[in-house]
């Protein structure tokens, strides 16, 4: 994959982000000294970057798709409240891929675990 001036901003702001933004936040963030960036571009290029797994997407319930910069294996806590994305690095969350690919005597390749609730200063 060829790495454009923008794609490495994109990448940039994702990996240096510990905030999980969206594509709206990465792009105005970027806007301000890019101006020539759209917000399609944004939209492509991160998509670009998770498929060769330099990002990753986090999906979450009635909400805009965010972006991690973390790729190895962790689950995630969503605030109801404020909305924030915390990760969670819990080895557990690796043991429970394991153990489910021993069961059903295959292999489990990505899994997605996001816990719901409120964040210490919502609580």
């Amino acid at each position: 994959m060829k790495f454009s001036k923008q794609r490495q901003l994109i990448l940039n702001a994702v990996l240096q982000s510990e905030s999980h933004p969206t594509a709206e936040i990465i792009y105005d963030t970027l806007k301000k000294d890019n101006p020539s960036l759209s917000l399609g571009t944004v939209y492509r290029n991160l998509s670009q970057l998770e498929s060769n797994g330099l990002i990753r997407k986090v999906k979450i319930i009635d909400h805009p798709d965010r972006y991690d910069g973390i790729v190895s294996d962790h689950a995630h806590f969503v605030c109801r409240e404020c909305g924030k994305v915390i990760d969670i690095g819990n080895l557990e969350v690796i043991k429970l891929q394991e153990k489910v690919a021993e069961e059903i005597d295959g292999i489990v390749e990505d899994a997605t675990v996001i816990l719901y609730g409120r964040c210490n200063q919502c609580k």
